[in-house]
């Protein structure tokens, strides 16, 4: 879902290519958009891509029961315009016919993707589990659940 819709209610042709974004690189990768929780990287499948396209590892996003049975060049542009659709403006998101031309034409220099929407920051050095207090809000330290069927 495009931040915009999500957040907002607004909803464009644009928020139509975050969702072609996330479809392409749910493609190559084999993986879900939401199948990432970890606390140390990215939360979203078009965060993980940018991040690994940004720091020369995309080859790693390409799903391996793939084998070396695809046009690298091809799932290379494909892997370069899934960020680009993703990103967090709708604006600085392409038309389906410019991503459609930057996916098929080999001679075209394709754009540098801004960080996508969903996207945060992590320090890499954090600890991976954070220790909480734990607090009671019960003046008696007792709750009541009572168990009922649906």
């Amino acid at each position: 879902m495009s931040p915009e819709y999500a957040m907002d209610g607004i909803y464009s042709t644009r928020s139509d290519m975050f969702s072609f974004g996330v479809l392409l690189l749910e493609i190559i990768t084999g993986r879900k958009h939401n199948s990432f929780h970890s606390l140390s990287g990215p939360l979203s499948l078009v965060a993980y891509a940018w991040e690994a396209w940004n720091e020369g590892r995309a080859l790693e996003l390409i799903d391996p029961s793939l084998g070396e049975s695809y046009p690298k060049d091809e799932v290379m542009r494909c892997i370069h315009v899934g960020p680009l659709c993703g990103q967090d403006n709708p604006v600085d998101r392409p038309t389906i016919l410019d991503a459609l031309s930057m996916m098929y034409s080999e001679g075209n220099q394709l754009p540098t993707p801004k960080p996508p929407a969903y996207y945060f920051s992590r320090n890499r050095d954090e600890p991976e589990i954070v220790e909480c207090e734990l607090q009671i809000f019960s003046p008696n330290n007792l709750s009541i659940t009572e168990m009922e069927a649906r």
